[in-house]
């Protein structure tokens, strides 16, 4: 939520020369179906497909949707359950704050201090969230507060996919903790878990190597 490709810009960045690789933006549509519509109108007709926090979420809607067109799927700190109720309620609150002028708060106050473990680049991963954040707006973080709070519960989703699948979720996640990844575990026998020590919500910048391989490890499988 609140990410551009710069969310993944170390593994662009070690993948893309052996790799095509394309980042699809999810803040034009409030629901995960419109959202994984539009991904998939403009994707290779098979491909590859990961997606970290929201992301992930709309990548199971996609699966859902196309599971013919997805060579691999790899689902990093994220959610298959429907939204609970007490984060629900949450969202209104927080989409009328952000609709008046408060986006820097709700993002500095109640977002970005669950997303990373302890690290000495802590600040400096906060701060790029931030300026995602302040890049993309106040109209895409009511967008994308809709689609989470409405989304559907995709655990049968992940229970008929047979594709190669990565499961991969930082240690010390507090917003998708590796409960949820057990959980997408025993959903997906066949895929591979993989737990990111001294990392939080965003391993793909809190332990960009360990994450990177991973990833590599994946792609090879296919």
């Amino acid at each position: 939520m609140m990410c551009d490709a710069r969310l993944f810009g170390p593994q662009i960045a070690a993948l893309s020369g052996t790799r095509a690789i394309h980042c699809a933006p999810i803040g034009g549509h409030d629901t995960t179906a419109a959202l994984a519509a539009e991904v998939l109108a403009h994707a290779p007709p098979r491909f590859a497909l990961a997606g970290l926090s929201m992301g992930g979420i709309v990548a199971m809607e996609i699966a859902a949707q196309a599971p013919g067109r997805l060579a691999g799927i790899a689902l990093l700190d994220t959610n298959p359950l429907a939204e609970a109720p007490p984060v629900q309620a949450m969202r209104g609150p927080q989409m009328e704050k952000v609709r008046t002028g408060g986006l820097v708060q709700v993002m500095r106050d109640e977002l970005k201090p669950r997303y990373l473990a302890d690290g000495p680049r802590r600040r400096e991963i906060l701060d790029l969230c931030m300026a995602m954040a302040l890049a993309l707006g106040p109209e895409v973080f009511c967008r994308q507060s809709l689609a989470l709070r409405d989304r559907p519960d995709r655990q049968e989703t992940l229970r008929a996919l047979d594709v190669p699948a990565l499961i991969l979720c930082g240690r010390h996640d507090a917003l998708c903790p590796v409960a949820r990844h057990d959980l997408m575990h025993a959903l997906m026998p066949h895929a591979t878990l993989e737990i990111v020590e001294d990392a939080g919500h965003l391993p793909t910048l809190e332990r960009p190597d360990a994450t990177t391989e991973a990833l590599h490890r994946w792609l090879e499988a296919m």
